[in-house]
């Protein structure tokens, strides 16, 4: 390794490790402030009111943004609110500054197994171990937000039913919430707990279940609220209006279970396609590793692996598209 190599890899490294001191710094004052902050605000409710909205008063004062630490990720990362709004959306108590430090450790792990491991020139293991290091963690959340997501679409239409019986039976629709949130498994039981929890606390249904949409980003969901929201206004038989709901939530559910039966040879067929460039290269390394190794060693390699990736990511966002229907 030349001293240009070891000048720019002693640079890289000096930047992560300097940044990753910071973060924890302002990460534990960070720590010692919301403590502080959630033991004054629980301070102020007592008996029944403290037993019932403690759980949810350190909620609300985890999620305030007034600390150093979320100030200096303000500059340092661009849009924080939209990945704190992903992670609260996992379900998972992910806080915000681990998922920065193992974003960063990522980057570092990536480039040195690049550089050292593989002997990929900086120009390749720099941007391949930032782009591990921020895809893979943002690929590993988005696939714990749709298995959530799949969950609850599966057993919302359960909850709503249950409420059309609380309903008929005479119950407010606060209490048949309610009902729902104790009967039905999570996630979905653990989000109206949470909408009843926010009433408890003072807010409106209305407001509580646009609160709500921002931890569930699905339109089934939505479609719930804005059937509520225009029934408070409207008026008219309301469990009449949810088990209309209830029905459309499972014809989609079936339209959508037809749908990728009918597309899985376009989606088999897009898999192998894609993934053979891969399973080639693999083998070449294996049988003759000195042959493949200038695809990212030479520049003129680099330039024809980075078009050759640029193709492959268009051809498969067009067949992603062409098999992807919305309903």
């Amino acid at each position: 390794m030349n001293s240009t190599d070891t000048l720019t890899l002693g640079i890289f490294l000096a930047v992560l490790l300097i940044l990753g001191v910071v973060l924890a710094v302002f990460a534990l004052q960070s720590d010692r402030k919301l403590k502080a902050r959630v033991a004054r605000i629980e301070a102020r409710y007592a008996g029944k009111a403290r037993a019932a909205a403690a759980g949810s008063v350190s909620r609300i004062a985890l999620n305030t943004s007034a600390t150093g630490f979320e100030n200096l990720i303000r500059q340092i990362i661009p849009r924080p609110d939209e990945i704190r709004k992903r992670l609260q959306q996992t379900g998972k108590e992910i806080a915000f500054g681990k998922y920065v430090a193992l974003s960063g450790a990522l980057c570092v792990a990536a480039f040195l197994a690049a550089r050292f491991m593989f002997d990929f020139g900086n120009g390749t293991a720099v941007p391949l171990g930032i782009l591990l290091g921020i895809g893979v963690p943002h690929w590993f959340i988005g696939v714990l937000i749709a298995k959530r997501i799949k969950r609850f679409t599966k057993l919302f239409p359960d909850a709503i039913d249950l409420m059309v019986r609380g309903l008929k039976s005479g119950l407010p629709i606060t209490e048949s919430i309610s009902a729902a949130a104790r009967e039905i498994e999570d996630p979905v039981g653990v989000e109206f707990r949470k909408i009843i929890d926010a009433i408890r606390l003072g807010q409106t249904l209305d407001e509580a279940l646009w609160t709500a949409t921002n931890r569930l980003a699905t339109p089934e969901f939505k479609f719930f609220v804005i059937s509520l929201s225009i029934q408070q206004e409207t008026g008219g038989n309301l469990a009449e209006t949810l088990q209309n709901l209830s029905d459309i939530l499972r014809k989609r559910e079936q339209m959508k279970m037809k749908i990728k039966a009918m597309s899985s040879e376009a989606r088999a067929s897009a898999l192998i396609i894609g993934s053979l460039p891969f399973i080639m290269a693999a083998i070449l390394s294996m049988v003759n590793y000195g042959y493949i190794s200038t695809l990212w060693i030479d520049p003129r390699g680099v330039t024809l692996l980075a078009g050759g990736f640029g193709l492959m990511g268009t051809g498969c966002f067009v067949i992603a598209k062409m098999v992807r229907f919305e309903i």
